[in-house]
C-alpha cells in the first residue's frame, strides 16, 4: 500500500497546489483589472492562468518525485526525470512567451487607444509589435529546443563536436539559408524601415489591395475581390511598389473622358460641381475639370477630385464616371465620341474645271514632244 500511497499523495498534492496557485493568481488579476481597466495588462495577463499552472505543477512534481520510496519510482526514477525535465522546459518557454505577448499587446492597445495619434503612426506600431511577438516567440522556441536536446547526455557531446566546428556549419547554413535569411532581414527591414504596415493600401504586380498579415518570412496582401496574394518580404525590399496609405490617407482621384471636340466644357463643370457636392466620398477639399489633350477626332477631358483615403477614392471616381456619362448621353449626345460612316464632301465645280484644264494641257505638251522626236528621227539616220 505504501508503494501506492506515495505517489498518489505526492501527485495529488502537487495537483491541488497547482490549482490553488492557479486560482489565486487568476482571482488577483481579475481584482487588479476591475481595478485599473485602463490598463489591459492584467486582462492579457489571465491568459497565462494554463501555462503557469502546468508549470508549476512539473516542477513540484520534479522536485518531490525523487523523495518516494516507491518501487515503481525506484525503478524508472531517471526516465521520469527526464521527462518531468522535458516538460518543465516546454511550460516555461510556453509561460514565457505568453507573458511578452500579453506585455506587448496591452502596450499597442493603449498606444492605438489614445487620440493623440494618427492611423499611419498606429498601423506602423501595430506592424512592429506583430513582429515583435514572432521574433519572441520564434527566439523562446530555439532557446526551449536547445536545452531540452541538452537534457540528453548523448546530445551534450553531440554539441561539444558542434561548438568545436561552428565556424564552419555557419558558412554551411549561410549558404543553404541564405533565402531564409534573406527573407527573415526583409522583414525586421520592413517592420522597423517603415516601408509598409498592416493595413496600408499597395499595388503590387499590378494588384491593388490590402496589407492584412506581415510576419518574418512572406506577406499577405487582400484584393479588392476577396483574393490573397502571399509573396515574401523580399520582394518589398528589392522592387518597387506603391504606397497609397504611406504620408497619409487622403488621395486624388481622376476620371478621364475621351470627347467630341463640341462637347460643352463649361456645362460639364457645373455638372462635376453638382455630382461631387452629392457624393459622400468627397472630402470636401478641391475639384476641378479642364480638357489635357487633342487629338484630330477626339478631346481628353480630365475630371479631379479629392477623397478621404484609397477606398473613398475609386468610389467617387466610379460615381463621377457613371453619373457624367449618363449626363452626357441624355443631355448632350453629340458630345460623345463618334465614327464617321458618311461619304467624303464632293470638291467645287470651279476646282474641278481648274484640274481638268491642266490636265489637258499635261497631255498636249507630252504629245508636242512626242511629234518632235519623230521629226528629228529620219535626219538622225
Amino acid at each position: 500500500m505504501e508503494d501506492v500511497l506515495r505517489p498518489l499523495i505526492v501527485i495529488g498534492g502537487s495537483l491541488a497546489i497547482t490549482l490553488f496557485i492557479g486560482w489565486a493568481v487568476d482571482w488577483l488579476l481579475r481584482r487588479v483589472d476591475a481595478r485599473h481597466p485602463e490598463t489591459p495588462l492584467w486582462g492579457h495577463l489571465r491568459r497565462c492562468r494554463l501555462p503557469l499552472q502546468v508549470t508549476v505543477c512539473t516542477a513540484l512534481l520534479s522536485g518531490s518525485y525523487d523523495t518516494t520510496e516507491a518501487r515503481v519510482v525506484q525503478e524508472h526514477g531517471a526516465a521520469i526525470g527526464q521527462v518531468l525535465a522535458l516538460v518543465l522546459i516546454a511550460a516555461t518557454a510556453w509561460l514565457m512567451v505568453r507573458v511578452s505577448s500579453a506585455i506587448v499587446e496591452s502596450s499597442y492597445f493603449r498606444y492605438a487607444s489614445s487620440s493623440a495619434h494618427d492611423p499611419a503612426r498606429v498601423r506602423r506600431v501595430r506592424t512592429q509589435v506583430t513582429l515583435i511577438q514572432r521574433v519572441v516567440a520564434a527566439i523562446v522556441g530555439v532557446v526551449a529546443a536547445s536545452a531540452m536536446l541538452l537534457t540528453f547526455p548523448t546530445m551534450r557531446t553531440v554539441g561539444t563536436s558542434m561548438l568545436a566546428s561552428a565556424g564552419i556549419l555557419g558558412v554551411v547554413a549561410g549558404v543553404a539559408a541564405q533565402s531564409t535569411l534573406g527573407n527573415l532581414f526583409a522583414g525586421l527591414q520592413i517592420a522597423f524601415g517603415d516601408m509598409v504596415r498592416i493595413g496600408d493600401t499597395v499595388v503590387v504586380d499590378g494588384e491593388w489591395g490590402t496589407v492584412e498579415e506581415i510576419t518574418l518570412t512572406f506577406l499577405s496582401v487582400r484584393t479588392w475581390d476577396e483574393r490573397r496574394i502571399t509573396m515574401p518580404v523580399s520582394y518589398f525590399t528589392n522592387k518597387p511598389f506603391e504606397n497609397w496609405s504611406r504620408g497619409g490617407t487622403q488621395k486624388v482621384a481622376t476620371v478621364f473622358f475621351h470627347l467630341d471636340h463640341t462637347a460643352p466644357i463649361e456645362e460639364m463643370r457645373e455638372r462635376l460641381r453638382e455630382i461631387v457636392q452629392k457624393s459622400p466620398a468627397w472630402d470636401g477639399r478641391d475639384w476641378n475639370l479642364v480638357v489635357t489633350d487633342t487629338t484630330p477626332s477626339t478631346i481628353m477631358v480630365r475630371a479631379l477630385i479629392t477623397a478621404r483615403d484609397p477606398d473613398d477614392a475609386w468610389t467617387v471616381r466610379c460615381e463621377v464616371r457613371e453619373k457624367m456619362i449618363t449626363w452626357l448621353r441624355d443631355a448632350h449626345p453629340y458630345a460623345l465620341p463618334r465614327i464617321a460612316t458618311a461619304p467624303a464632301a464632293q470638291a467645287p465645280q470651279a476646282l474641278l474645271e481648274s484640274e481638268r484644264r491642266r490636265e489637258r494641257e499635261r497631255h498636249d505638251h507630252f504629245a508636242r514632244f512626242e511629234d518632235g522626236l519623230r521629226k528629228d528621227a529620219p535626219r538622225s539616220r
